[in-house]
């Protein structure tokens, strides 16, 4: 397709499932980079969309879907292969004891929606628990249990869905009397008001480790554990969603494991692909066996592939044989100390919060009213693409623009470095005065 029609089939052929698509036309992805037309190299600090931990076109990955593709990639959903029992059984033993089953599926939404329908026929409730600022996918299940986007103008969504306050840390109301932030408080205030609100069938709580979609707001220490104790005296079971933050992105196998917590039912996805559309649903014994005995139904056509097993146990492979876990940890480590130090400079950096390879900054255009800068995340994110880089920000009604900075666990720490340089010169560019280094002496 050349170039000089590109944008004009695109309007006259694509539906526009998002505001605006990225003003480059894409010819071709390799490592911490995607490639624009005419060869223009483009660093990619969001890992495509969040997924591609190994970066784009991996070896491995090309090696093993090759080879799965000239061999068995599809299956009859009631037949089984020796990769997709391999899968469930690395991944059991990758985690905490009971959780030794697994339903392989395609997204991280299919992945929710079968964990919730577990979740319902398990306790033989309906209601289900979330963030105000949930993500968890848009089909339906999912979609009505997902409360940052997307809620308007398509009618009612499914009954008995409740929120919890989303726990962000720089901008709750909730304060102890230094002035400190009281998560416990704001924690026992929510789930007062989804007792109130409950008909009495409370199944299960679903939440991210990280919000990602959210702003990047990270579950303070201590909050998910209590979160759990407060599941459990109402019956609930608790799912965590991991699409984001599975498979090393936050230093740790799981970031469930910062918090010495562990799910009834764990829904992993974007990051067991690298990329591709794998997605899983691990739960335990008991649980699998109660809903199989009540007739669970989740028929998928793509269920239990071989291709998406594949290029899961390839993706462990990897993970493992590279140390990517640590290495997530120890450049988490070297973003925060330059995301921080940015913060220290700029008056438009309000806050940064995140974990290992997934963190994020909040743009305001006040520290100290913390008044958030709407225009201003656009602006920054035209002048990183021109230079180079490919930034993703999230504009939330009340919060300001938080970019989210996700890059490949494979990124060279000179990419990443270069990646946040071109981060400060964008926003030194987008914000001519109020972008100025705040310290006297420091070189711009």
């Amino acid at each position: 397709m050349g170039t000089d029609t590109f944008w004009d089939d695109v309007e006259d052929h694509l539906v526009r499932y998002i505001p605006a698509f990225t003003p480059r036309i894409i010819e071709r992805a390799q490592g911490s980079y995607v490639y624009a037309s005419q060869g223009n190299a483009i660093l990619d600090f969001t890992s495509g969309q969040m997924s591609a931990v190994l970066g784009h076109s991996h070896p491995a990955i090309v090696e093993a879907v090759a080879d799965s593709v000239a061999s068995m990639a599809h299956l009859f959903s009631g037949m089984l292969s020796r990769p997709v029992v391999t899968l469930a059984k690395r991944l059991s033993e990758s985690l905490p004891d009971h959780l030794t089953k697994m339903l392989l599926l395609t997204t991280g939404a299919e992945a929710n929606e079968a964990a919730l329908k577990m979740a319902k026929l398990y306790t033989g409730r309906y209601e289900i628990v979330s963030f105000d600022r949930s993500w968890h996918g848009m089909t339906s299940g999912a979609a009505a249990a997902t409360f940052s986007a997307g809620r308007r103008g398509y009618g009612p969504v499914l009954p008995g869905n409740l929120t919890l306050p989303t726990p962000n840390a720089y901008r709750s109301p909730f304060r102890n009397a230094d002035g400190s932030y009281d998560w416990q408080a704001e924690l026992e205030y929510g789930f007062a008001t989804v007792d109130t609100q409950s008909t009495g069938s409370l199944a299960a709580c679903l939440v991210e480790p990280i919000l990602s979609s959210g702003g990047i707001v990270e579950l303070p220490p201590g909050y998910l554990a209590r979160l759990k104790e407060m599941c459990v005296e109402r019956g609930m079971l608790l799912i965590v969603d991991e699409a984001q933050t599975g498979l090393g992105r936050t230093g740790a196998m799981y970031a469930f494991e910062h918090h010495g917590v562990a799910p009834d039912i764990l829904t992993l996805s974007k990051t067991l692909g690298a990329g591709l559309p794998v997605a899983a649903v691990m739960t335990s014994d008991e649980i699998e066996r109660l809903c199989a005995e009540r007739g669970f139904l989740f028929y998928t056509t793509h269920a239990s592939d071989p291709l998406a097993a594949v290029v899961a146990n390839t993706v462990l492979d990897v993970i493992a044989r590279e140390g990517l876990v640590e290495r997530a940890a120890k450049l988490g480590d070297h973003l925060t100390d330059r995301l921080t130090d940015l913060q220290s400079r700029y008056e438009v950096v309000g806050d940064v919060r995140g974990r290992g390879l997934l963190q994020g900054i909040e743009l305001v255009t006040d520290k100290e009213t913390k008044a958030p800068a709407d225009a201003l995340g656009a602006a920054i994110t035209t002048a990183c693409l021109e230079r180079g880089l490919h930034m993703n920000i999230v504009q939330l009604p009340g919060m300001g623009g938080i970019f989210r900075i996700a890059p490949p666990l494979t990124i060279a720490e000179a990419e990443l470095d270069s990646g946040l340089d071109i981060l400060e010169e964008s926003i030194r560019a987008a914000t001519p005065l109020a972008g100025h280094p705040s310290d006297v002496g420091v070189e711009t």
